[in-house]
């Protein structure tokens, strides 16, 4: 590959802008020039290689830059981040350009092999890899030091040079899949091919969890509507109905895997080798040598961070927990007070009353859960992780651990301190269908029509503006640039998740929360849509093979949901006829029957293969292959060493 990238030129007669950087206003001459020089330059010279282009803006200013590359370039690129793609023999292998000849649907002047986002993908991986050689500081910003093998990028943005970057929209490209995807109401499964070659496999996999955690609910539904209509205050009906849910908790997320490997490698991101992290942009301290790379970066003391994380953010999670249980109260008294009123003034509006307090405490717990986001992620990037993993690792940790506290302790004080069946249900209710009905408005029809009014001035303030550059593209990278950011999948994972618990932990007091839970996710299937294709800026893909740390969260939620319904059928009347003297009898059985019952749940877990046979087989083929080319390698380098050995023997000879 070294020898591909000496006839590399930079020359690209048909520029297609794939990406957007946007650099402080004011930016100096020099800082601008050095920058996209470094962009430009070849790769010998430390350069990115890439196709750079100023924006005219209004002012004038060449703040903006839009970015792409030769197609000779991203499939050079390709290689280098690991893609795989299909072969000509239906397998999956990683690209190389050596071998591009065998790869499905290559051809030299094919500009569609590679997907725009993973264009996108590679211009962002070789951004990001700019380092810089000899330079101390950035040019025109003393203050902002530099040190060989330091990402250009991570600096400038820490240090408020540069504002963002962004892959475009491809217009035409999103029109088709708005159409396809939210453009009419339809039965059907979503195009998720076509949303991960334009958003990358990690959408891709949000939405097809979101649409297979759906479909897995509808079993749920239809049990739990006749045990609604016909048993709504007969509890011991329930146990059949909690028995169901637990081994069904267990096989869906079982299937989960299967299909999820099946995606992952037919989109080949099963296949590609985890990249090594580098530090996250965010990470500080005083310069020292990575032990790993050899080279010159910041290093903080594992003790220091440690000191932060238990002696500051720990107290504080647990401060938040207690004032979680402080508010908790308060909502217990306003439903007594809420009980007392109903049963002095029997009317129409004292029943209303009952429901007031859940739901004055399901939109109190929406804020609490979205204020100690913030404070968490700033407490997480002050513990100053050095990987961006680490960083979300720790975060999630903080935040499902309120979370699950924040929504679901007040269920939990119902169900085994009052033994409140109905005010179990009755909040369980309120509860889910509040939080629902704030997260739809929240994540996507207010930002929807926030930004519907931002568009339309934005428009007017294009239609005056006179330049030669071309109106259409200028007007797109105006809009787009003021768009919200996509932050990732944490919310809309965090949000399923939570929704999991509420069907999950109390289905057998109130089966209709998987009937709610359908209909909330067929409509946040469009709204989520409609949100990335029309209220944020496009997301750069990101290369991914499962769902992460939240396939573990969801398994450990499966696991709670076993012990919380199992005390639920010990609870039951039926149940207590059976030990109508010794308590101690009935909890020994439950403990048994729990024990039991998580036993046959990690031997299903164990049984069901995460991967399916014939993708197993794949795999092994590959793995086979890739050692016979490593021993080839080494057989042909001892070859040479023998043909050289027998020259020099024979020289010696004459």
């Amino acid at each position: 590959m070294a020898e591909s990238w000496s006839f590399l030129d930079a020359f690209e007669p048909n520029f297609r802008p794939l990406v957007v950087i946007e650099l402080a206003k004011g930016t100096k001459e020099e800082t601008l020039k050095w920058f996209t020089k470094r962009i430009v330059d070849k790769k010998a010279n430390g350069g990115a290689q890439l196709l750079v282009k100023p924006l005219v803006t209004e002012s004038g200013d060449e703040n903006i830059y839009l970015v792409g590359a030769s197609h000779l370039r991203l499939l050079l690129g390709a290689e280098t981040v690991g893609l795989v793609k299909e072969c000509n023999d239906n397998s999956m292998r990683t690209f190389t350009y050596s071998s591009r000849k065998t790869f499905k649907d290559f051809a030299d002047d094919n500009h569609n092999f590679l997907t725009m986002a993973e264009c996108q993908y590679i211009v962002k991986h070789e951004l990001e890899n700019l380092r810089a050689k000899d330079e101390k500081m950035i040019p025109g910003y003393p203050q902002a030091k530099l040190y060989p093998g330091k990402s250009i990028v991570r600096r400038l943005l820490t240090s408020g040079i540069l504002v963002q970057i962004f892959p475009l929209h491809d217009r035409e490209e999103l029109k088709k899949l708005r159409q396809s995807w939210y453009g009419r109401v339809k039965v059907g499964y979503q195009p998720l091919d076509e949303i991960r070659c334009y958003f990358g496999e990690t959408i891709a996999l949000y939405f097809g969890f979101l649409e297979y955690f759906t479909f897995a609910l509808i079993p749920m539904a239809v049990i739990g509507i006749p045990y609604y209509v016909f048993a709504w205050e007969d509890y011991d009906k329930y146990v059949m109905f909690a028995t169901f849910n637990l081994l069904w908790s267990t096989v869906i997320l079982e299937v989960w895997k299967r299909i999820c490997a099946i995606m992952t490698y037919r989109w080949g991101t099963l296949l590609m080798k985890r990249q090594f992290e580098e530090p996250r942009s965010g990470f500080h301290g005083v310069l020292g040598i990575n032990p790993v790379t050899g080279r010159e970066e910041p290093v903080y003391s594992s003790i220091k961070r440690q000191i932060r994380i238990y002696l500051v953010s720990l107290p504080f999670v647990c401060l938040c927990l207690y004032f979680s249980l402080y508010v908790m109260m308060i909502y217990f008294d306003l439903e007594q007070w809420a009980l007392d009123y109903h049963e002095e003034n029997e009317s129409n509006f004292s029943n209303l009353m009952l429901f007031v307090p859940s739901i004055i405490y399901a939109v109190v717990i929406e804020i609490m859960n979205r204020i100690y986001r913030y404070a968490a992620e700033f407490l997480t990037s002050w513990e100053n992780h050095r990987l961006e993993s680490s960083y979300q690792n720790h975060l999630i940790l903080k935040v499902l651990v309120f979370n699950f506290l924040n929504c679901f302790a007040s269920l939990f004080y119902i169900a085994f301190v009052l033994f409140d069946m109905k005010l179990l249900r009755q909040s369980l209710a309120t509860l889910l269908i509040t939080s629902q009905i704030l997260n739809q408005f929240a994540e996507s029809l207010l930002p929807y029509w926030l930004q519907k009014r931002h568009k339309k001035r934005t428009k007017k303030r294009i239609s005056s503006l006179k330049t030669d550059t071309d109106l259409s593209l200028v007007e797109q990278v105006n809009l787009e640039k003021e768009m919200g950011t996509y932050f990732g999948t944490f919310d809309d994972y965090l949000e399923l998740f939570l929704q999991f618990g509420y069907v999950s932990l109390f289905s057998c007091v109130y089966p209709l929360a998987a009937v709610f839970a359908v209909l909330n996710n067929i409509t946040e299937i469009y709204s989520d849509a409609l949100k990335m294709c029309r209220v944020y800026k496009r997301p750069f893909a990101e290369p991914t093979a499962n769902i992460g740390v939240w396939q573990l969260a969801f398994e450990t939620m499966s696991v709670i949901s076993v012990v919380t319904n199992c005390m639920l059928i010990g609870m039951s009347p039926q149940v207590n006829a059976l030990f109508p003297d010794s308590k101690m009898d009935l909890i020994l059985t439950v403990a048994l029957v729990e024990h039991l019952l998580l036993a046959i749940k990690f031997i299903m877990a164990f049984v069901i293969p995460d991967k399916p046979r014939d993708i197993q087989i794949k795999l092994a083929r590959l793995e086979f292959e890739s050692l016979e080319a490593l021993k080839q390698q080494k057989w042909s380098r001892e070859l040479e060493v023998l043909a050289d050995s027998s020259v020099l023997l024979t020289h010696q000879c004459m």
